[in-house]
C-alpha cells in the first residue's frame, strides 16, 4: 500500500491545497479502516473457539483451587452445580455471538 504522500512527491506545493489536504485526510481514515477490518476478519472461529477453551479451563483451575482452600482450611465447599450453570451459559452465549454451531 502506498503512502499517500508518496503520489505527491513530485509536486510538494500541492499537498497545501486544501482539497488534497481533505483527500489525504479521507484516505488515512480509509487506511484505519481497512486495518480495522483485517483485524476483525484475521478473528476466525478457531481463534475464537481457542479462547472460548482458555476461559473454561481458567475457570476449572478457579475451582479446582476453591477446593484445595476447601480442604486445607475446611472452608465452605465450592457450588458446583451453580459454577457448571455459569460455565454452560458463557459458553452457549459466547457461541451464539460468534455464531458457532455444535
Amino acid at each position: 500500500m502506498k503512502n499517500i504522500r508518496q503520489l505527491f512527491k513530485d509536486k510538494d506545493y500541492l499537498l497545501e491545497e486544501p482539497e488534497v489536504e481533505q483527500l489525504i485526510a479521507y484516505c488515512e481514515e480509509l487506511q484505519d479502516e481497512i486495518v480495522e477490518f483485517k483485524f476483525e476478519k484475521g478473528k476466525s472461529k478457531e481463534k475464537v473457539l481457542l479462547e472460548i477453551i482458555r476461559e473454561i479451563s481458567n475457570s476449572c483451575q478457579d475451582i479446582q483451587k476453591q477446593q484445595l482452600e476447601h480442604e486445607r482450611f475446611d472452608y465452605e465447599a465450592p457450588d458446583y452445580r451453580n459454577a457448571v450453570l455459569n460455565l454452560k451459559k458463557y459458553l452457549d452465549d459466547r457461541c451464539r455471538e460468534e455464531r458457532i454451531y455444535f
